[in-house]
């Protein structure tokens, strides 16, 4: 049979994150353009937010199919996603998703995919596929030193992680290990840990890993990993979405960018799942001020939470910066504004996603890191040169002259210089190899079907 003219169906189950879907998605999209037909799986509140990124041409190569978690009392349908849930019931969604399992099975008797593509937290998606002899892949939205770094711990517990520039700060020690997520009571039996989840999903993948990186950033962590774990690693780029066109009454942002010099403006912006803390408010706001660099700043509070913008930051702070600061509460088009040329620069805590569309987009980097996988990424950008890390003081702060010397550095100064220069040689190279490189992993799935239908 010739499986480059069959079109390959494959299911996506990505974990209930926006960070997660989000990859997973644009994953979609490319395979989708070479000849795969995709069934979508997520819950109703998380397809109804990427429905409209899907009309017109990937319509009818993209198909959404809806995953019904079990209700739960304390879980009503629109918790069913980890968007504005209250962090208390991270244990309670990620059981409900477990519970899901039977409803999954089904799924995918229905469907009778090629291939199941699954995320880091779900062993028993591949288990259910292994059954009904479907190949199962792991596609990790994680960068490759944050997975080596976690799984060596785990396998090698009291060696030497092999790359010095990779560790954590005494500080971040407990952020980087309290995942808040982790929690689960502890009567819970079944509980197991993310990461152990993390490791039994690694291990039963089929053939090899694909993961969101690329080798221009991560080659050594990527051949690491691949040896650590005895697996082929697939890096499939860093699957950056197209800014949409429209959003027009959004564009008050980059109208305020288009009256700025060039590259003289900094791109302010901490991911969707972190809240600053008073203090850390403060110095963060003290820091732009000091800087005297232009900025746009998104704040963010956690839902529900009524807070007026001006009490949260230091008192007369607006009045002060005046023309030279625009401060957005809770949203802004973050893919735009990083494209725009007046933004000479972004304040980041390191999500990995964050750091790819940085990239992508060729803006330096000014890392400040605040928890989970953040402080391993905020050392690979500035181990790969294309940005700079915030240093804390002895206790775990920030402090606001640090900020402001990092700040004007990477905008003004020659380091602002060197890191524009390497960044856009790596987006130019990612750029020109990167259809080439997703026509490579289409090819390894196609493979892995063939293989497939010669062992069943």
């Amino acid at each position: 049979m010739d499986t480059a003219r069959k079109r390959i169906r494959v299911v996506m189950l990505p974990w209930l994150a926006h960070g997660h879907i989000s990859p997973f998605l644009e994953l979609s999209k490319k395979l989708a353009k070479r000849n795969f037909h995709i069934y979508f799986c997520s819950t109703p509140v998380n397809l109804s937010s990427i429905k409209p990124k899907l009309s017109g041409k990937y319509s009818h190569s993209i198909q959404l199919v809806e995953l019904h978690l079990p209700s739960l009392p304390e879980l009503p349908p629109q918790y069913h996603t980890t968007k504005g849930l209250p962090p208390h019931l991270n244990a309670t969604l990620k059981r409900a998703f477990d519970m899901a399992g039977p409803h999954f099975s089904n799924i995918l008797k229905t469907l009778s995919p090629d291939l199941l593509i699954y995320d880091f937290l779900q062993p028993w998606a591949p288990a259910i596929a292994a059954s009904q002899n479907i190949p199962a892949i792991n596609f990790l939205s994680t960068g490759a030193a944050m997975t080596s770094f976690v799984l060596h711990a785990m396998k090698k517990p009291g060696d030497e992680f092999p790359f010095p520039e990779i560790h954590l700060d005494e500080c971040m020690k407990t952020r980087f290990v309290d995942l808040p997520e982790d929690h689960s009571p502890s009567d819970d039996h079944n509980h197991i840990s993310d990461k152990d989840r993390a490791l039994k999903c690694f291990e039963q993948s089929s053939g090899f890993v694909m993961m969101k990186t690329f080798e221009e950033l991560e080659g050594k962590y990527i051949n690491f990993l691949s040896h650590l774990m005895q697996k082929k690693i697939v890096p499939v780029g860093p699957l950056v979405q197209n800014p949409v066109r429209g959003d027009h009454e959004k564009a008050k942002t980059l109208e305020w960018l288009d009256k700025r010099k060039q590259s003289s403006a900094v791109f302010v912006s901490f991911g969707t799942e972190y809240f600053l803390s008073k203090e850390e408010m403060e110095e963060i706001a003290y820091g732009l001020e000091l800087s005297n660099v232009n900025f746009i700043w998104v704040v963010r509070f956690p839902e529900g939470e009524k807070v007026k913008l001006d009490e949260a930051l230091p008192e007369g702070f607006l009045q002060r910066v005046g023309e030279k600061g625009m401060v957005v509460e809770s949203w802004a088009p973050q893919a735009k504004i990083l494209m725009h040329p007046s933004i000479g620069g972004f304040v980041s805590h390191c999500g990995w996603s964050s750091v790819m569309e940085s990239i992508d987009f060729g803006v330096p980097i000014v890392a400040i890191p605040m928890q989970l996988d953040q402080p391993v990424n905020a050392k690979v950008v500035e181990q790969a040169g294309v940005g700079v890390e915030v240093k804390r003081d002895r206790d775990g702060k920030l402090e606001r002259e640090e900020v402001a010397t990092v700040i004007r550095e990477v905008v003004m100064g020659n380091i602002g210089e060197s890191v524009r220069k390497k960044e856009r040689e790596m987006r130019d190279n990612i750029r020109k190899k990167g259809e080439e490189k997703m026509d490579g992993v289409a090819q390894e799935l196609v493979q892995l079907y063939g293989n497939g239908i010669k062992n069943v």
